[in-house]
């Protein structure tokens, strides 16, 4: 479970920055900040069940 919630918080900072950069509006940071945590969230989900799987 810590790979999703770290994956979580960083495809949100990373997603966030992404949108200022692209000199988005507040809904556009937010939106891009909730899709690039969700994804990342995913991932390191996926990565966590794969190494307890492995592991045990």
């Amino acid at each position: 479970m810590p790979f999703a919630l770290t994956g979580l918080v960083l495809g949100a900072i990373w997603g966030g920055l992404t949108a200022y950069r692209r000199k988005g509006k507040l809904v556009d940071i937010l939106q891009y900040a909730a899709g690039f945590g969700i994804l990342f969230a995913l991932i390191g989900l996926t990565l966590s069940v794969t190494i307890f799987r492995i592991a045990s």
